[in-house]
């Protein structure tokens, strides 16, 4: 079976072939040293096109697995040498499932009765 043009762009674009990188991590910023190697991992992510989702959750969108692990690999050989850094792929289709909160605003909690009280 031959797919028509349209078709085979179809599955090149397809959501389930494209590829969402996360990088989470968690790096010390107690030193001077520290905090500069944060900066630099920090920056160095975003210049290489991932964005920020939440502080230390960055992502970034790749045409496929292939083009996924290349960008995962740049990652790892520019990991700081203190700190945990993980690296997770969800597809297109997978990403677009996700869920957002924002904007509730946490309720001051009720005072407990200064006695006990029976009905």
């Amino acid at each position: 079976m031959t797919l028509s043009r349209a078709q085979n762009q179809a599955v090149l674009i397809s959501g389930y072939r494209m590829i969402w990188v996360f990088v989470m991590f968690d790096l010390p910023v107690d030193t001077r040293q520290a905090r500069h190697s944060y900066t630099k991992f920090r920056k160095w992510l975003l210049e290489d096109g991932f964005s920020m989702i939440q502080y230390s959750v960055y992502a970034r969108c790749c045409p496929s697995v292939a083009s996924g692990q290349v960008h995962a690999a740049r990652v790892g050989s520019r990991v700081p040498d203190d700190g945990e850094v993980r690296i997770i792929f969800l597809t297109d289709k997978q990403f677009e499932q996700q869920r957002i909160f924002d904007g509730k605003r946490r309720k001051t909690p009720e005072k407990a009765p200064k006695q006990l009280e029976f009905f």
